[in-house]
């Protein structure tokens, strides 16, 4: 095979990988809480967005609740010796509320129905289900509308009495986090705490009140309440782009072909890039397949033996090309994807930005070949 085209065949353990940094994670949990000076709940759904098992990470730097989506995603992490308290909340009507009251996972309710379900679904063996009154303050999405939820409140209460739930929270989402100085917040606050005024006056004594995320726990000190619920700034994702926050993810992919082109070369499917000189393409084994978006084809750069090239032709399902002139790049080398930009490497904002999407979808998107994932202690790299 002649040096015009090289081709490598990486074990699996070199094919597309990924790094993730406990410290940075650790760091961040430990901003949250200094900042914030509130309890914190770690919301590790989707993977821990997309960063793995990090429940115990966020736990061991001050975190002192974890946050789920779904109940299957609270039972994995009971399963793994997880112990503090657990909140999911999102859940069907038809949801295994028995198994998450047996392993005391606290559930959200958004509806009368959804109260009922839960409440049907306890033993006395296992006691009242534990459940967090979720008020709907203006995403129009997840939530209770406001004109059920005095009914909600007297129907919780009465289930209380009963000894089927026993409410330990009362829960909402600001919807303009990420713009801190918008007015909605300040609508969106007023009205998490009339509904608050309305769940006291039916006779509920909830211990929590949580209602800002991670924009409006670093943001909005009046939306902090008595716990703040922080995801994406787990990980390095500040929504609204202001706090210093260390981002935890690191993607590579090895160079594992290079080829030598002459000029007016068409690259990749429907030669959407045309070489403009002779240069050398490499190609990479990761694309859309393992979370790449396909958007940010014409935009998007890694970096090589600290340099910065672009991606030329589409993103295909399983490889990418890069146009990396006539610099010394070799087969084997390690090429960063995305990550902190500590090595001149592209951010998830920069990707972000190719894509025209958000942080929080690119990270949780990758890794989709578990296989071809590796998670360590450490974010390190070769070369």
């Amino acid at each position: 095979m002649s040096v015009v085209d090289r081709v490598a065949a990486p074990p699996a353990h070199r094919l597309a990988e990924i790094f993730v940094d406990r410290r940075a994670i650790a760091q961040n949990v430990q901003h949250f809480a200094w900042a914030t000076q509130t309890p914190i709940m770690a919301v590790v759904k989707a993977d821990g967005f997309g960063h793995g098992d990090v429940a115990e990470i966020a736990l061991a730097n001050g975190a002192t609740w974890i946050g789920v989506a779904t109940i299957p995603e609270a039972l994995r992490l009971r399963a793994q010796g997880i112990a503090a308290p657990i909140l999911s909340w999102l859940n069907p009507i038809d949801a295994d509320w028995e198994s998450a009251i047996a392993h005391r996972v606290d559930v959200a309710v958004t509806s009368l129905e959804q109260l009922y379900a839960v409440g049907d679904a306890a033993r006395p063996e296992t006691g009242p289900a534990r459940i967090h009154l979720h008020l709907d303050v203006g995403m129009s999405r997840d939530g209770a509308p406001s004109d059920i939820w005095s009914a909600l409140c007297v129907a919780a209460r009465a289930l209380e009495d009963a000894g089927r739930v026993r409410v330990i929270g009362i829960m909402g989402h600001l919807s303009v986090a990420d713009d801190p100085t918008s007015t909605q917040n300040d609508v969106e606050r007023l009205r998490f705490v009339n509904g608050v005024r309305v769940a006291h006056a039916r006779g509920l004594a909830p211990s929590e009140l949580h209602l800002a995320a991670t924009a409006g726990a670093l943001h909005r000190p009046d939306a902090r309440f008595t716990l703040s619920r922080v995801g994406a700034g787990l990980y390095g994702i500040d929504p609204a782009g202001i706090a210093p926050l260390i981002p935890a993810l690191t993607l590579t992919a090895p160079v594992a072909q290079l080829r030598r082109v002459a000029a007016n070369v068409g690259v990749g499917y429907g030669h959407d890039y045309t070489t403009r000189e002779a240069t050398t393409l490499a190609v990479l084994p990761i694309g859309y397949g393992d979370g790449l978006p396909r958007a940010a084809q014409g935009s998007a750069e890694v970096t090589i033996r600290g340099r910065r090239y672009p991606v030329v032709g589409r993103i295909s399902m399983d490889q990418i090309v890069v146009d990396v002139g006539d610099a010394a790049v070799e087969l084997g080398d390690v090429a960063l994807v995305m990550g902190p930009g500590s090595r001149h490497e592209p951010t998830a904002k920069e990707w972000a930005t190719w894509s025209n999407t958000i942080e929080h979808e690119l990270v949780t998107r990758l890794g989709v070949r578990s296989s071809r994932v590796l998670r360590t202690a450490d974010a390190r790299w070769a070369r």
